[in-house]
Parts: C-alpha cells; structure tokens; sequence
C-alpha cells in the first residue's frame, strides 16, 4: 500500500510560499515546499483539494488565502455537489475549498478534515491499473472520468481525474507544458506514474 505522507511544491520562492501557506490554510508536515526553478508553463495538471464541514469554513480559507496574495478561479458558490469555491496560490498551485454541505451548522472554523490530491491524467482507466497494480484499492469510481483511492494512513488522500475534466472543475485551460512542480511523498519507493508525476520516499518531517 502506498500511502501518501505528505505532498511537496516545489516553488521558486520557499520563503514566501511558507508564509502564504501558513497565513492561508495553516497546514502543517503534509505540506512541504523546496525550491525549483524546473520550467513550467500554463496548468500543471493537478489540484490541491481541502475538504471541510460546511459554507462558512470555505469561505473562511478562501477569503484567508486571498486577503493572503491568491487569485480567485472560482468564487464560492454552490453547486449540485455542494458548496466550493477555487484559488491559485502565489506560486501557481491550484487549490479547492470545498463541503458538501450547503448549510452551515455552526460559526465559520478553518479546520480542514481532508486534503486531497487530484491528479489530472491522460486516460483514467490505466492509470488507475498502475495504481492497483501497485497495491491501492479503489474506494469510488466513475468509469473513465473519476477513481478516488481508499484512505490509508497517510494524511492526503489521492484521487485521478480526466486532465481536462480537472482543468474545467480549475477553471483554467488544460493546456500546460513542462514540470508539474509537485513531488508525491509516499511510504514505499520512488517511482514515476504513467502521467509523470514523481513518488519518492517520504523523509521524516523536519522538527522545529
């Protein structure tokens, strides 16, 4: 089983990336960031998704990481689903805010009860099998559109989603070339799925 232990961004500024992410979502060792200057151009085939329990939550992060320095996609609103909404970080990574709530039951928190990482690939189907093959279990699926994994120990949860399908929920074109500026830290080995998106080996997370 691969879980995921944390993700990391590879951003051209940390320092400033640091304080934006502490300012907006306040997320602690899943979240790591280390420098690259790795050429990246348009969308990077991938969001970020932070889940939590109702409206006035969504608004609260998405307001923080706005007032923070994000552009807003997607303002929040709701949908069929629920209630969401879409901004881009400072350093060009896209993030999700979402419930499935459309009511709020209590005053506005910033507590986040999942991340989850949305990789955007080419053909779903067979992505999906390399995953299996690699021992993850499917929790949900929708044919050729949409797999999300079972959750393991690890504190992201991994989902795939058609490349343009993604882009569209983004709210930016699918077009996107170069690095992905995203390394996926897992439990097991490094490895680099059929869409390119790097696994390595998970180090301990840095103690203050």
């Amino acid at each position: 089983m691969e879980n995921i232990e944390c993700v990391t961004l590879e951003v051209a500024d940390p320092t400033s990336a640091e304080k934006f992410y502490t300012t907006a979502f306040g997320l602690g060792t899943q979240l790591r960031l280390r420098a690259s200057e790795a050429p990246t151009t348009g969308f990077r085939g991938f969001t970020l998704s932070l889940v939590v329990s109702q409206p006035a939550d969504v608004n609260a992060l998405v307001d923080a990481a706005v007032e923070a320095g994000a552009a807003t996609l997607k303002p929040a609103t709701k949908s069929l689903w629920g209630y969401g909404g879409v901004v881009q970080a400072p350093d060009g990574t896209i993030w999700q805010i979402a419930s499935s709530s459309k009511k709020d039951t209590g005053p506005a928190t910033r507590q986040i009860d999942e991340v989850v990482l949305l990789l955007g690939v080419e053909d779903v189907k067979a992505t999906k099998q390399f995953y299996v093959d690699r021992g993850l279990a499917v929790a949900k699926g929708f044919g050729s559109k949409y797999v999300e994994f079972a959750t393991g120990s690890g504190p992201v949860k991994l989902a795939l989603y058609k490349r343009r399908g993604l882009a569209k929920v983004a709210g930016v074109s699918p077009d996107g070339t170069g690095s992905h500026r995203l390394a996926i830290g897992g439990d097991g080995e490094s490895f680099t799925d059929p869409d390119g998106f790097e696994w390595e080996a998970a180090a301990p997370a840095p103690t203050a």
